[in-house]
């Protein structure tokens, strides 16, 4: 009886170390798709903020473009007789005023197309949450725990509401592609950043393949 229970118990042990296997590849692929997800949503984030600035800044640049175009095109009224220039000219005399007046009004809209250009670029610029933790690790001499990075960043960018998860997610990800190193120290983990040589060599097979 003990000779067939034997046979059992490894086929069980080794059912159940598959099945763990499974489970740990399962959990990591989804940790990795949850921060290629959540980089994309924050990225569409920042295109659309940037859209409708833009938007804002076209549209403030067409108002005060269109203004002076209209006088341009009254301008080619045809005089169909000679003793018709008198009062062709008495009437000509009126739009210059108004086209005096649409200039100093396009003057006054500028400086407000202007500014509102400025901005643009501030918030074109604004980093990711991958940047934020790619440019903190490669400012650390040591290596830096999930929980270490979540809380440099929320202090640093108090606005941007960075939760650990979100963190600890993102590292995973830039582990994938080589773009961060990590090491275990008994149950903590700790994050480096990798140089930009192998950063560079991580992301050759990619570039290659797309081209």
């Amino acid at each position: 009886m003990p000779e067939t229970q034997l046979p059992a118990t490894e086929l069980t042990s080794q059912y159940t170390a598959q099945v763990t296997g499974d489970i740990e590849r399962n959990t990591k692929e989804r940790e990795r798709l949850g921060t290629e997800i959540e980089a994309l949503q924050e990225q569409l984030r920042a295109l659309q903020h940037d859209h409708t600035v833009l938007v804002s800044v076209q549209q403030a640049l067409g108002g005060g473009s269109a203004a002076p175009a209209e006088p341009a095109a009254k301008a080619p009224t045809a005089t169909p007789s000679v003793p018709a220039q008198a009062s062709a000219q008495s009437k000509r005399n009126k739009p210059k005023k108004a086209v005096a007046t649409s200039a100093k009004k396009a003057a006054a809209k500028k400086p407000t197309a202007k500014a509102s250009s400025a901005k643009a670029p501030t918030t074109a610029a604004k980093p990711t949450l991958v940047d934020l933790i790619r440019g903190h690790l490669e400012q650390q001499s040591e290596p830096r725990s999930a929980a270490e990075i979540t809380s440099a960043l929320a202090q640093t960018h108090p606005d941007r509401g960075i939760k650990v998860t979100v963190v600890r997610n993102t590292l995973e990800g830039l582990v994938a592609k080589s773009h961060v190193h990590r090491t275990k120290q008994g149950a903590s983990v700790f994050y480096t950043a990798a140089t930009s040589a192998e950063q560079t060599a991580a992301d050759a097979p990619t570039e290659a393949s797309a081209g």
